[in-house]
């Protein structure tokens, strides 16, 4: 948002979203996103966010029901520096990066201090119990009330059941889970109200960065906007194509007329 244009809230004193790349970005700073996942435990709220990046904003475009996902989720941050660029360039700039790798430290940090209870769900077998070892060490007081990590195939029908089944009798506040994207923002949606856990996050690759599995770009290329290229020097093979789509995306947003389209919307 820039510095000539006022801040939009809603009724409720809430920021206005700001459209980014076809997402409604709620223009918020990672401590007021903090305060605000703790206002819904405490209200008991049965809600999940989404963290979304340029590969996040490249789905959506490509599945419309992942703007569903988005409607129903309590708010949408920005975890990606391509939406901070594209924000400022369409004159509605966002305060910061909301990333889901600092989101879960300052998540498990905050738990610990109020005694609520989390569940890690997800990512490959045994990384949710390191995650819990090492949060638990890093945040002495967290209260970890249940770990798994399910087959990477979908759930049988009692398989889905006995795993909502355990979930709700660990009675987490926090569910915290870490599933290939969008298949975990998908997932949030889906049970965030048959679990009946105040609070549900999605976390992906933030599990393997936790558990030491996979090592975080330094704190250079995060203020510079450049993990991307971290990760891709790290997996290539993997991440180089994703990548590659994600800026093609990226280009042709801008010459398809959506960047004309969402800059008249911001003023």
């Amino acid at each position: 948002m820039s510095k000539e244009t006022p801040t939009m809230e809603t009724a409720t004193g809430s920021p206005e979203p700001v459209q980014i790349l076809g997402m409604p970005i709620t223009p918020y700073t990672a401590d007021q996103t903090l305060d605000c996942l703790e206002q819904m435990i405490d209200e008991r709220a049965c809600a999940y966010i989404v963290t979304a990046n340029l590969n996040y904003a490249m789905l959506c475009e490509q599945d419309d029901d992942l703007h569903d996902v988005n409607e129903r989720a309590a708010f949408v941050v920005a975890d990606g520096a391509p939406l901070l660029w594209w924000a400022r360039l369409i004159g509605r700039r966002l305060p910061e990066r909301v990333t889901g790798s600092d989101l879960i430290l300052a998540v498990s940090e905050r738990a610990a201090k109020r005694g609520y209870g989390v569940y890690l769900l997800g990512a490959a077998p045994g990384v949710a119990d390191l995650v819990a070892t090492e949060l638990s060490t890093r945040y002495p007081g967290l209260r970890v009330v249940g770990t798994e990590s399910p087959p990477f195939r979908p759930l049988t029908a009692e398989e889905h059941d006995e795993q909502i089944a355990r979930i709700r009798d660990a009675s987490p506040d926090i569910v915290m889970a870490a599933f290939k994207m969008p298949d975990g923002e998908r997932w949030l949606r889906d049970h965030v109200d048959v679990l009946g856990v105040p609070l549900l996050l999605q976390f992906g690759a933030s599990f393997d960065f936790v558990a030491g599995r996979v090592e975080r770009a330094p704190r250079w290329m995060q203020r510079l906007g450049l993990e991307w290229l971290h990760r891709v020097m790290q997996e290539p093979r993997r991440l180089a194509g994703r990548y590659w789509s994600n800026f093609t995306f990226l280009a042709r947003a801008f010459v398809t007329g959506r960047f004309v389209a969402e800059r008249r919307a911001a003023r």
